[in-house]
């Protein structure tokens, strides 16, 4: 690399990961030019679409995020599929390398009778969060549902179920969103998982939240707090696991508020079979009841219990979708690597390329590929809180800046600046920019001002690309 010019590189994705990158990137003593890639108009990935729209609280790490993306080594080009519009061969005549941060939104299969009759959470999420490449309305006449998965997105999921439309009217959901919402008719919300309190994936917070909502009224049956050797070094190894354990028992124990709207938590129910009439339509969803057997895990026990439910949502992980031009680790839906730096092919038998603490031995062995970076959750599959991909960002940075020290990465024709912004030109791609995100955030500002709300959210896909324009 000329000694007159930045370090150029490339971000896939403009969610929390990708940004935690480039932060790590600019704070380097690298002199660095980062370029940011969205497949979007609009950026912040997870946050903006993975979120919850009646948690603002979360909302708020957009203005950490923010204040990354306002930094001038920083350029932010949306609605610019790479792998589709831009492939990583044409990126490395412009780039000493590329980062993917591309995140996951797919969801993983629910491998049981009739699991093909569940719908995935983060379809619903993508509904709920106007992603333009979700569905338009929702069908929510089921007045029984139930959830598979005790983690915050099955809580998210449940807890939207469970609430009325005019609760969620107040948030950034747009008109489509909320002519679902305001007919959902489900008085009741089940929500299932197979382990017991100690091994819930709740945080505290969005549990303790649930009871915030006077139209719900949360029930934990006593009969599911229980507790073996196992749970009870969970509970000491972790504050964090022993307060949702302290919640879930103030749940069980309380007084009913006569709320209209029942969500259940239920513990020791692994999914076993989804029933369906003539039509396909579900009829129920059928449990084994599990118990503990000492060190934290379950096993069945043979009772099955049917629940009359009209809709079975599977909030049972995310999965990401594969690179174009890039080797695919298929057993995890992760980019194969170590470290953050991508292989040429997936992992041993013996462990999984890029997970810490990977039984491995030969992943170090395997050839990389040069310039080509990962991190976040298509690093190591949709693992942790969105804080947890900081160290993720950093690992991957620090060994960039290494190779690059050592002479690894792309040999780019053309590292100007302004040849990434022809190239895109002479493609005719209509790309949105930081600065048209400035635009965008006051309309929709504008729009939700207008309805005494503090944003109102834009779905339309153009919609977004006419108002993100600098013209």
């Amino acid at each position: 690399m000329a000694d007159n010019r930045p370090l150029r590189v490339a971000v896939i994705g403009s969610g929390p990961a990708g940004i935690y990158a480039s932060d790590a990137l600019t704070k380097s003593e690298t002199d660095v030019a980062i370029d940011i890639y969205e497949r979007m108009p609009a950026p912040f990935g997870l946050i903006r679409y993975g979120v919850a729209p009646d948690h603002p609280r979360i909302k708020g790490i957009i203005k950490s995020l923010h204040k990354v993306l306002d930094k001038p080594q920083i350029r932010l080009f949306g609605n610019v599929n790479v792998g589709k519009d831009v492939t990583l061969d044409e990126l490395k005549n412009y780039y000493d390398a590329v980062i993917y941060a591309t995140g996951a939104t797919d969801d993983r299969d629910l491998n049981i009778p009739g699991g093909e009759h569940t719908i995935g959470a983060g379809e619903f999420v993508g509904f709920y969060d106007a992603n333009p490449n979700f569905e338009h309305s929702w069908n929510l006449d089921a007045d029984s549902v139930a959830v598979i998965g005790v983690g915050n997105v099955g809580l998210d999921v449940a807890r939207v179920l469970a609430k009325t439309g005019e609760e969620l009217h107040v948030t950034e959901i747009p008109d489509n969103v909320y002519e679902s919402l305001k007919n959902n008719k489900a008085k009741e919300v089940h929500v299932f998982g197979r382990r017991g309190p100690a091994q819930a994936k709740f945080t505290p917070l969005e549990l303790k939240e649930l009871n915030h909502s006077d139209t719900i009224e949360v029930v934990v049956s006593p009969e599911d707090i229980d507790y073996d050797q196992g749970s009870e070094d969970a509970r000491r190894a972790s504050k964090i696991q022993d307060m949702v354990c302290t919640l879930l028992e103030q749940y069980a124990i309380a007084d009913p508020k006569g709320a209209p709207h029942k969500l259940y938590l239920h513990f020791f129910e692994s999914p076993h079979e989804v029933k369906t009439d003539e039509n396909g339509n579900v009829t129920a969803l059928v449990t084994e009841r599990t118990e503990l057997t000492g060190n934290g895990s379950v096993k069945g026990t043979g009772k099955l219990t049917e629940w009359p439910v009209g809709a079975v949502y599977r909030a049972v992980g995310y999965k990401s979708d594969e690179q174009a031009d890039l080797p695919w680790d298929s057993r995890e839906n992760v980019l194969p690597n170590v470290g953050g730096r991508v292989l040429t092919e997936g992992p041993t038998a013996d462990g999984i390329a890029g997970v810490p603490g990977s039984a491995d031995p030969e992943a170090e062995k395997r050839e990389r590929l040069p310039g080509v970076y990962a991190t976040g959750w298509i690093r190591r599959g949709p693992v942790g809180l969105i804080g947890n991909t900081k160290g993720d960002a950093n690992e991957a940075v620090a060994n960039l800046l290494a190779d690059h020290e050592d002479g690894i990465g792309f040999d780019p024709e053309q590292p100007e600046l302004e040849a990434v912004e022809t190239f895109l030109a002479d493609k005719g791609l209509n790309y949105t920019t930081w600065a048209g995100w400035y635009a965008l955030d006051k309309h929709e500002r504008e729009l939700g001002e207008a309805e005494g709300r503090e944003r109102k959210k834009v779905r339309e896909w153009e919609e977004m690309v006419k108002f993100s324009r600098e013209d």
